[in-house]
């Protein structure tokens, strides 16, 4: 799916010479998604780098200028194509998602992605791979109309809509003001397009792992070297994983008809 082809889907568009630095799209993302207070790792390069607590935050670019950090959403994302089990899915919407029931925890999508975002929680007892996925559930749901992070945000910095629509707003803007803006919408053909756009008076300083050309085929190709005994290893290892699920659940509707039996002994 090239980026002329991918219109119709959700995106967001952040105005960096109208960002403040303010965070408040920091919170409004951990409070609608309730990811917790924030336990950086000792070998974080920075305190407000992405976590699994943290799936969006904002980098100082120079001495007044601020850049947010969030999954891309690609048009053809590397991490999808990267699992070997489909825990990661792209959505007709245009969302990345995530399913922690399928994930066997090979962290695949992490060395795909080209810039640098998915996030394990080291802390769980059962660790699973944290980013953004666009508040998609929610928006699905109809319990909110855009993401907590756009929702937040009060200079209008950051904004919600289709991706066809946004990327002629952000040309729009650039052509009007050549004078303030590169002549560039950063998202647009970076790593076959993505559907988080940025316009900009400064480069972004997108990690230097991000190309101009869309990466699947890349992956794809470093992943059918991994043996099948790996893959065969990934079946097995989801399947203890249900039985263990189906067991704790077994054992639970057990204990309730135990305790439902005693309470009405003593009645």
């Amino acid at each position: 799916m090239s980026s002329e082809k991918n219109t119709s889907e959700w995106a967001i568009l952040t105005d960096v010479t109208k960002c403040i630095g303010c965070e408040f799209c920091v919170e409004g993302c951990k409070a609608l998604n309730e990811t917790g207070e924030d336990r950086p790792w000792p070998w974080q390069a920075k305190i407000n780098d992405l976590s699994a607590t943290r799936w969006t935050t904002i980098e100082r670019l120079g001495k007044d200028r601020f850049v947010r950090r969030q999954c891309r959403h690609c048009a053809e994302p590397a991490c999808v194509s990267a699992c070997p089990v489909g825990a990661l899915t792209k959505t007709p919407e245009g969302p990345v998602v995530y399913d922690s029931i399928k994930c066997m925890g090979c962290r695949y999508c992490m060395m795909a992605c080209p810039f640098l975002v998915p996030r394990y929680s080291w802390d769980e007892a059962v660790p699973s791979i944290r980013k953004c996925v666009m508040c998609f559930e929610r928006i699905q749901s109809g319990e909110v109309k855009e993401p907590g992070c756009t929702a937040a945000c009060p200079t209008g910095a950051t904004i919600f809509g289709r991706r066809g629509e946004l990327l002629g707003e952000a040309w729009q803007r650039v052509r009007a003001n050549p004078d303030v803006y590169l002549q560039h919408v950063f998202g647009e053909h970076e790593a076959g397009g993505t559907s988080v756009l940025e316009i900009s008076d400064v480069d972004i300083a997108l990690p230097a792992t991000v190309p101009s050309d869309p990466l699947p085929n890349r992956t794809w190709g470093a992943l059918k070297t991994v043996p099948l005994v790996f893959l065969g290893m990934g079946a097995t290892m989801l399947g203890l994983r249900w039985l263990i699920g189906r067991r704790d659940l077994l054992r639970n509707e057990e204990q309730a008809v135990e305790e439902q039996a005693v309470e009405e002994q003593e009645g």
